[in-house]
């Protein structure tokens, strides 16, 4: 008998269908396999046939030794990972006639058996739920812990199951197996923002906040220069808090991704809070910008939407950071194998943090350095130009003294009174990008277009010419000094470039003066 069962197999953020056709019938030779799969199976899909065979024991269920086939369409394309065998599993029942073939046609199936039945997450749940409604699916079955993730698709029926008998139990039409739902929009609006840390937890460090302002405001990377325990990771932890919020078209993209990483928590359902990644300095150059045999994000595509954050940047191999140069300009990564190309998005901002010198200390109000003579030069070196070109903001960061930490009499200020200015500026962004569709804020303003929206007055041109030359800026530095004076000027409300805008965008080129570093 041929029957066939519906599933998805995920290629970049999107999903393809896969359909399962299995022919059972004739009797097996008692010396021989019984079963055969073919379709460009991975090791994992072919070892499910021995999960299978447990599994069907342990549920109780008695499957007829019969020569069995199963073919994974479309053929030429690799199948790859274990969610493929509770589908595999209900065809080869169906197939033997131990259960009906009914309803079979109107679900996608996916899930990864254990040897008891019970079923374990999966990868990539809502791509292949979207897949699902687009293909008139009726419904979804799928493992419990990813039922919510999956329902946030609309005309869809998702039902999470726990074992291969409640998913039996779903075909069958029992009327104790609910589909879940969830409303997408108040699930969005009810954890929107939901954040555990505040900028109100932060003492000292104003003219570090206002850095970060300006970031934000502007979607300028930024890079953190100061001593150990000065507080860069801790400020940097803060940024997504002053971040516009997240659109619901963002936070479905969001998801999507992180869903296909595997990253996303078990019975979660939309991601609501602007990313931040993290990743450790050993990560390796794959990890960082994605790939694979099975190609799968990287933290720059996790990080989508949110903020990347690199902590003590020299110390990450110079290999893995020259791979963020090309998605930091194009806000895209593509990654191409033998027979496979696939495309992740990846529009993140970048926070980096540094030491200034080894050991710590170079330019320390209290503490002497102890690195000699040119090791301060070769350690900011380990920075590339192409990459340092691509900062804006160059802050350096120093410690906080103990009356700062300990007086209650400054007042407080919130994240979201942060992020309402930070809203201001974003507005007028949007409304000078409203021609261009592939610009959102300043800091993605080409060069030509900067010397048209970053107009400066005869004073202006003197202070910039006299920065350059005394300061011995490098002329990377140019363009970035004229784009976060046009945030400046947008957080104050100004039509114009002002002086004192210029001024402060001058100073966030730390690392471009010749000598900075001795």
């Amino acid at each position: 008998m041929l029957v066939k069962t519906y599933a998805g197999a995920v290629h970049g953020v999107d999903a393809q269908t896969i359909t399962i056709e299995v022919n059972a019938g004739g009797p097996a030779a008692a010396d021989k396999i019984s079963y055969f799969i073919v379709g460009l199976p991975d090791k994992a899909v072919s070892e499910g046939l021995l999960r299978k065979e447990a599994a069907f024991k342990n549920s109780g269920l008695f499957l007829p030794r019969v020569k069995t086939i199963i073919n994974l369409a479309p053929a030429d394309v690799r199948k790859e990972g274990s969610s493929f065998d509770l589908p595999i599993a209900i065809g080869m029942l169906a197939g033997a006639k131990v259960i009906p073939p009914d309803n079979l046609e109107r679900f996608f199936i996916m899930g990864e058996l254990s040897l008891d039945g019970s079923l374990r997450p999966i990868k990539g749940a809502l791509p292949i739920a979207i897949q699902a409604r687009r293909e008139g699916m009726r419904g979804f079955i799928l493992p419990k812990v990813n039922a919510r993730e999956a329902a946030i698709v609309s005309d869809l029926e998702v039902y999470g199951v726990e074992n291969l008998r409640e998913a039996l139990a779903v075909l069958s039409g029992d009327p104790q197996m609910q589909p879940v739902y969830v409303n997408a929009r108040e699930e969005f609006a009810a954890n929107l923002d939901n954040y555990e840390v505040d900028f109100s937890d932060v003492r000292g460090q104003e003219n570090i906040k206002r850095a970060l302002e300006l970031a934000a405001a502007g979607g300028h990377n930024v890079i953190l220069i100061g001593p150990p325990g000065a507080g860069k990771t801790m400020l940097a932890r803060r940024l997504p808090t002053i971040l516009p919020p997240l659109s619901l078209h963002e936070a479905l993209e969001t998801t999507k991704i992180h869903s296909v990483a595997g990253v996303l928590p078990n019975n979660a359902s939309l991601v609501t809070t602007r990313p931040f990644r993290a990743p450790h300095h050993t990560i390796s150059d794959v990890a960082l910008v994605g790939g694979g045999s099975n190609p799968l994000p990287g933290e720059i595509s996790i990080s989508h939407n949110g903020v990347l954050f690199l902590d003590e940047l020299p110390e990450f191999k110079r290999t893995a950071l020259e791979v963020l140069r090309q998605p930091m300009e194009e806000r895209r990564v593509t990654i191409s194998r033998a027979k496979v190309s696939v495309e992740y998005p990846a529009s993140f901002m970048l926070v980096a943090s540094m030491n200034p010198c080894p050991c710590g200390y170079y330019n320390h109000p209290d503490k002497a350095c102890v690195c000699g003579p040119g090791v301060v030069q070769r350690y900011v070196s380990k920075i590339s130009g192409p990459l340092l070109d691509r900062i804006d903001l160059h802050v350096e960061v120093t410690p906080v003294s103990y009356d700062e930490l300990s007086s209650s009499e400054r007042p407080k200020i919130s994240s979201s009174d942060i992020r309402a200015r930070v809203l201001q500026a974003r507005e007028i962004q949007r409304e000078r990008f409203k021609d261009k569709p592939e610009l959102y804020y300043n800091a993605q303003m080409p060069s030509k277009m900067v010397r048209e929206v970053c107009k400066l007055d005869q004073a202006g041109i003197t202070l910039l010419k006299t920065a350059m030359e005394r300061l011995q800026l490098s002329a990377r530095a140019y363009d970035r000094i004229l784009k976060v004076a046009r945030t400046a000027a947008d957080l104050a409300g100004s039509a114009d470039i002002r002086i004192e805008d210029l001024a402060e965008a001058i100073h966030y080129r730390s690392l471009d003066r010749e000598g900075w570093a001795g």
